[in-house]
């Protein structure tokens, strides 16, 4: 029989107190994948009517699975603070202990109300001295582990804990997360990219370089014919990319030139890169590691750049 996730926590090298909020967290993504499935049932449909910190308009279900989180972080007794994608400021928890979480509760809204995947994407930081803010600010390389949560036709929780990558199943019939696949691995070469293309006018030239040369199939530079794919859900293109290899790219465009990108550095850049980098990928921002950033505040935007490194590479080359 698999191995339960609990039973995975207790033969790592996880210290109690992590092994105590990964376990929080996943108890909050079963619930969220319980309000997912009901959807209409449940009320969780549609606007919310209300504008998170980031001025986009909020759905029912980020609200309801911001709130399932939060009050999980603050029962495992684990946590100095918390911050979300919601919301503006960090919720300070509970004094002297040693984690801090920061987590994207719903994950490609855009698709909640026509029943496609969405997930849950989650960072833990150890706790630092500090106010407000600042304990948070810490680079993606002080990731102590990192996991999503994807509400498909199976719900599957994916995490590291600085040792390779694991995927868990949430068995309906025992209601425990069951692991089925791990030490996940990206293979280093790929036929497959994920992109809006929509967007291909707005792009910077390395972008519109690299996206055209595998465009042009066999008979161009690559040599080899691509795919493409984009579900508009970062966990479920990050997940193919974990399972069968690819790249994911959502770069700094022209429509907002003075942003550096459209994704939260904090909440959805850091903790994917360290999944693929820990499953022998790469993440940039064009420039640099994106592990290697120094955040300056809570709600950062970056340009991703993840997946198969040979493809990565190449980004960096024409971005170099």
């Amino acid at each position: 029989m698999a191995r339960t996730l609990q039973l995975f926590l207790s033969r790592s090298s996880a210290p109690k107190e992590l092994s105590t909020l990964i376990m929080a967290v996943a108890g909050a993504c079963k619930d969220i994948g319980a309000l997912v499935a009901r959807g209409a049932l449940a009320n969780v449909l549609g606007s919310a009517e209300t504008d998170n910190i980031q001025g986009e308009e909020q759905q029912k279900l980020d609200v309801r699975s911001n709130d399932v989180i939060l009050k999980a972080a603050e029962a495992c007794g684990v946590l100095a603070g918390a911050a979300s994608e919601e919301e503006e400021n960090p919720v300070p928890l509970k004094a002297g202990a040693p984690y801090l979480l920061l987590f994207d509760p719903l994950d490609g809204s855009s698709n909640i109300d026509v029943n496609v995947s969405i997930g849950t994407i989650f960072s833990v930081l150890p706790a630092k001295p500090g106010e407000g803010v600042e304990p948070f600010l810490q680079s993606g390389r002080n990731q102590v582990a990192a996991g999503y949560a994807v509400y498909g036709p199976q719900i599957t929780l994916v995490l590291t804990l600085g040792e390779g990558v694991s995927a868990f199943t949430l068995d309906p019939r025992s209601d425990e997360w069951l692991q089925t696949a791990g030490p996940l691995a990206v293979p280093e070469m790929t036929r497959e990219f994920s992109i809006n293309m929509s967007n291909m006018r707005h792009w910077a030239d390395p972008v519109r370089s690299y996206v055209d040369e595998c465009l042009a199939g066999k008979t161009g530079p690559r040599a080899k014919d691509f795919n493409m794919r984009w579900i508009a859900s970062m966990v479920a293109d990050v997940h193919r990319i974990l399972t069968r290899g690819g790249v994911f790219l959502y770069p700094w465009d022209k429509r907002e030139p003075h942003k550096p990108g459209k994704l939260r550095l904090m909440y959805e850049a850091n903790p994917m890169t360290l999944l693929v980098e820990q499953a022998g990928g790469r993440g940039i921002d064009g420039n640099q590691n994106i592990l290697d950033i120094q955040p300056t505040s809570l709600h950062q935007r970056v340009s991703v750049m993840l997946g198969s490194k040979e493809e990565i590479d190449m980004l960096e080359a024409k971005h170099a």
